[in-house]
């Protein structure tokens, strides 16, 4: 690499490089940026949503059905695990009733999630 300095005093100020050299330079840096966002994306403890999850939430499907069939559950599995009713979960992800939030609260437990996913 051909660089040249410019000094004031006696000391280095400046780096002039080649523009050829500067653009691996900066190439680097932004794959180290991108590499250090990767590893700190892995070190925090959360769970990563699968995309197809995302845009059925975003589509409006009923939130406790999705993260339901997401966890692999049927709606009398979630029922009993949560002491309730399957017809309850039924009305529920249909909209045909607004679950307590005491069985929300319930829901989300048992589903692995904070209340506020659900509503």
């Amino acid at each position: 690499m051909n660089v040249q300095f410019i000094e004031q005093n006696g000391q280095r100020q400046y780096a002039i490089v080649p523009v050829a050299d500067y653009d691996v330079l900066l190439e680097k840096a932004e794959m180290f940026d991108d590499i250090q966002a990767y590893d700190t994306a892995l070190a925090i403890d959360e769970e990563l949503v699968p995309s197809e999850i995302v845009n059925r939430l975003l589509a409006g499907e009923s939130k406790i059905k999705v993260w339901r069939e997401y966890r692999g559950m049927t709606q009398t599995e979630l029922a009993a695990n949560c002491a309730i009713s399957q017809a309850t979960i039924a009305q529920i992800e249909s909209s045909k009733r607004t679950g307590t939030l005491a069985v929300l609260k319930k829901i989300a437990n048992v589903l692995q999630l904070d209340l506020d996913d659900l509503v």
